[in-house]
């Protein structure tokens, strides 16, 4: 099956400053109990949200001006720290449906490919110019474009940097793995009646 290509996102844009936001911070551990990802969306950075809330500060996800943004604006080792694939989904299922960063976890930007949600990334310089641009002007358009490798904020074209196999799932359409398994299940079938070690079970 191949499932609808994705070549562009456009919006708005929210900025979340910090190196090494690990995916504890993205989805406390209380969340993982969850059988369905149903939900989660709300629950995204729940912790850091509830504290600086006890400070009289406001978090950028809670901050009305950025409410709507489709692309999330972050730092080096974005996603780093334990293996939960919890975290993509929440951020996903809040609405954000591409991040731009300086760098990734790898299992954070697989479990994020897997699910439809581009991860690219840019220059610490750049990633700081456009969450300053975003602070002092919540409204300004976004456009990433996976097909021509760039993001356009507000007339100013960025070149950005996606895996080449990552890049091509998402213009393909191929881009969730458990899809294209269950499309041609009969095929994984007879293969696993040839494998010695599942034949067996």
């Amino acid at each position: 099956m191949t499932l609808p290509a994705i070549r562009r996102v456009s919006g708005t844009a929210l900025p979340l400053r910090g190196d090494d936001v690990d995916t504890d911070r993205i989805i406390p551990a209380r969340f993982l109990v969850s059988i369905t990802f149903e939900g989660l969306g709300a629950h995204a950075f729940e912790d850091d949200r509830l504290s600086l809330k006890a400070k009289g500060e406001t978090h950028p996800l809670d901050d009305a001006r950025f409410w709507g943004a489709r692309i999330l604006l972050v730092n080096r080792n974005f996603g780093c720290g334990s293996s939960r694939e919890h975290a993509p989904q929440a951020l996903f299922r809040g609405g954000i449906r591409a991040v731009v960063g300086e760098s990734f976890s790898e299992i954070f930007f697989g479990n994020s490919v897997a699910i439809g949600l581009p991860c690219v990334t840019l220059s610490r310089d750049s990633v700081g110019e456009l969450q300053t641009l975003v602070e002092g002007a919540p409204k300004s358009a976004f456009s990433l474009d996976l097909e021509s490798g760039t993001l356009v904020a507000e007339g100013k074209t960025f070149s950005v940097s996606i895996p080449a196999n990552a890049r091509e799932a998402f213009l393909s359409g191929h881009w969730d793995g458990t899809s294209m398994l269950l499309d041609r299940f009969e095929a994984v079938e007879e293969l696993a009646k040839r494998l010695p070690y599942v034949a067996g079970f």
